[in-house]
């Protein structure tokens, strides 16, 4: 049996207008270290800021799986996700219903997970790499 690897994975996802154009980031750093393994920008086109935060948290998982991750705490700054995914709100839009549905399925493929919401002071870097991409995509 291979060792578990531990990561932490800060996520984030923002629009410019809600509908507007919309990017995600992910960092993936060692639990332990607190050393960067990865970070993964995607640029989204129009979007809203809550389908933003999901693209985030995906990408954010499927870079820790890449990585050979067997347990995941994920931390973001958006409480409606964090919550929607510990199963604490309820998912009412249609919309966000296939990306939540999609969140669980990446999660469960994980040992072990955990997500929880910050302030987004506490998740500058993942805040900073969604801005880069939304100013590099509107240049």
């Amino acid at each position: 049996m291979s060792p578990a690897v531990d990561v932490v994975v800060h996520v984030d996802g923002g629009a410019r207008g809600n509908p507007g154009p919309a990017a995600a980031a992910a960092v993936v750093t060692d639990a332990a270290s607190g050393t960067v393994l990865d970070e993964a920008t995607v640029v989204l086109g129009e979007t809203t800021n809550n389908v933003a935060e999901y693209r985030g948290l995906l990408l954010g998982l499927e870079r820790a799986r890449a990585l050979g991750a067997t347990r995941v705490e994920v931390v973001n700054d958006s409480e409606l996700v964090a919550k929607q995914v510990n199963g604490e709100y309820k998912v009412k839009h249609p919309g966000m219903k296939a990306l939540h549905a999609e969140a669980l399925a990446a999660l469960g493929a994980f040992a072990s997970w955990s997500i929880r919401s910050v302030p987004r002071a506490q998740n500058a870097d993942a805040d900073a790499l969604v801005n880069q991409a939304l100013d590099a995509a509107a240049e």
